[in-house]
């Protein structure tokens, strides 16, 4: 009977039971915070592990944090000045890194970007066997650094590796630098990064393949489109947030290059391949001196923000 009443009443613009109100605010708040709740292990372990150590670097990068001595006074911006500063010890070193750094992205972006597409667009067809190439495509890529690195630089050795022993034994020249010399040290640390990693990218490319419906290339061919023009007007649209994705990973990825130049060539010939995650290193932990190497550090995540952010703006999908 008390329900029938609440609903007339309700029904006659008579305003609900205080407590029905209280206990419907009190639903509301707490479907509000539901998602902040779910949210909550997340976030504390991103201000624990990302943010406040991202606040820690900056802040030693404006301290002269020398790791040998108790005093590290406030600089302010002196660290950032030095790397702009020909008169200042690091100047050379640090544009020599940034300039092997982007050499090495430049080259191996591109490969990493198309090679693993056409891998995906021939391991999305069905043949027998297709399978065991997927898996023997990635394979390389759970292995680690220091046994990429150690492998090649014994397989790429100018006397005893095996790879001029094939070359020779074809007939073409035997002795050629690998890890010793330019242009063939880029050849060497570019190959083998893209021998190692583009299973990966192929893996994320094959996944967004497969996210395309049949229909839309089954349109296609009645159309009268040819297979280009499906590429074109149906692959690259379907894949453009893979795509976009894909770039700007590899990019990050490449850009942080290190345990292949430390391990392959070693920064030969001279410091040529010496890249500036190497360089951060070197002044943190070589020659202690944190407040560079943080701002090094700070400046280099500006510059890829930067990029990623272009890269962004210039490939992000549109809904059509």
């Amino acid at each position: 009977m008390a329900d029938v009443i609440e609903v007339g009443a309700a029904r006659n613009g008579a305003p609900p039971p205080a407590g029905r109100t209280r206990r419907r605010g009190a639903t509301e708040r707490g479907n509000r915070s539901t998602p902040y709740l779910f949210l909550a292990p997340y976030l504390v372990l991103f201000g624990v592990f990302g943010l406040a150590p991202i606040l820690f670097g900056v802040w030693i990068s404006l301290h002269q944090w020398d790791l040998q001595l108790p005093n590290r006074p406030f600089i302010g911006l002196d660290n950032y000045q030095d790397l702009f500063s020909s008169d200042s010890a690091i100047y050379g070193d640090w544009w020599s890194s940034v300039r092997a750094t982007g050499i090495f992205t430049l080259f191996s972006v591109p490969l990493l970007v198309v090679i693993p597409l056409g891998l995906a667009l021939l391991l999305n067809r069905s043949f027998p066997g297709r399978t065991f190439f997927r898996a023997a495509f990635f394979a390389p890529y759970v292995l680690g650094v220091a046994v990429i690195g150690l492998l090649w630089r014994f397989l790429l050795d100018a006397n005893l590796g095996l790879v001029n022993r094939v070359l020779g034994a074809v007939g073409l020249p035997s002795d050629t630098p690998w890890v010793t010399d330019v242009p063939w040290a880029w050849v060497s640390l570019v190959g083998v990064t893209v021998w190692w990693t583009c299973g990966f990218n192929a893996v994320i490319y094959l996944a967004g393949l497969q996210d395309i419906a049949p229909e839309l290339y089954e349109a296609a061919k009645v159309d009268g489109a040819g297979g280009w023009d499906r590429f074109r007007h149906v692959t690259i649209p379907g894949l453009r947030p893979v795509m976009l994705f894909v770039l700007t990973t590899t990019i990050l990825a490449s850009a942080n290059v290190f345990g292949q130049a430390l391990l392959i060539t070693q920064g030969a010939p001279g410091e040529q391949t010496r890249t500036v995650v190497w360089r951060i290193v070197d002044e943190g932990l070589r020659d202690y001196d944190a407040g560079r190497a943080a701002a090094m550090s700070v400046f280099f995540a500006l510059m890829l923000a930067v990029v990623s952010v272009v890269n962004f703006r210039l490939f992000r999908y549109r809904e059509d």
